[in-house]
């Protein structure tokens, strides 16, 4: 499989106090097209960190990360922010939707900002369409009309998935996805992230603390102390 983001060397730290706390120590990871990848570890290991860092979400201290073959982790603001809009996405343990909003508008939202008022406007009907096409895919054919505060925490979860999707991304990460659920709303979740990497070819990187999640992808690594093994 060819590779589509990679990781070089990759450390990061944070400062608290007069304190310099290590967090990633230097990290090499290869993600390959097509996989689904799944990061496991503890609690305060660095894996949240690391896939921040993969989403530019943060600026690792030392090392590199590329996308394609490019370097991305030292581009501009505005092309982090293109990539983290098209090509990068990510679902988080807490879902971050915005609660004045339907579930539709939630999911539409990413699209909306890559394509501006006017244009998204002007294609609107048509992005409806595939935002309840992707709700319906997710099992949210009948909450349509809802907004977040009327949903139980598995079918935010399965909207902020869907939202992910909505501008068709190369690459998902997805940080403790099921953290906030009870055990069979989280299996729903998972088989859903599994369909979406078997059907749609999506690659998937999910982190986790639970052996039996991170059981179930193509391939597995351990972040221990800042350290993959």
């Amino acid at each position: 499989m060819m590779e589509l983001m990679q990781v070089r060397g990759l450390k990061k730290s944070f400062t608290k106090g007069p304190h310099t706390i290590p967090v990633l120590k230097g990290i090499d990871l290869d993600v390959h097209e097509g996989e689904y990848l799944s990061i496991i570890g503890q609690s305060g290991s660095g894996k949240s960190t690391l896939l921040h860092v993969m989403g530019l979400l943060t600026h690792p201290n030392e090392g590199e990360v590329s996308y394609r073959g490019t370097r991305i982790d030292n581009s501009s603001d505005l092309e982090r922010d293109r990539l983290r809009n098209r090509d990068i996405s990510m679902i988080f343990q807490f879902y971050h939707l915005l609660p004045e909003l339907d579930i539709v508008e939630n999911v539409l939202m990413p699209m909306m900002i890559a394509e501006g008022y006017w244009k998204f406007k002007f294609h609107q009907r048509e992005h409806r369409e595939r935002a309840k096409m992707l709700l319906e895919r997710v099992g949210l054919a009948h909450r349509l009309k809802h907004r977040p505060n009327e949903l139980s925490g598995g079918e935010m979860q399965r909207t902020a998935i869907a939202r992910a999707l909505i501008n068709q991304p190369k690459i998902l990460l997805a940080d403790e996805p099921t953290g906030n659920l009870d055990r069979a709303t989280e299996a729903g979740i998972i088989e859903l992230l599994h369909g979406l990497n078997e059907t749609e070819k999506l690659t998937i990187v999910l982190v986790t603390h639970n052996p039996v999640i991170a059981a179930g992808a193509d391939r597995t690594v351990t972040l221990t102390d800042g350290i993959l093994e």
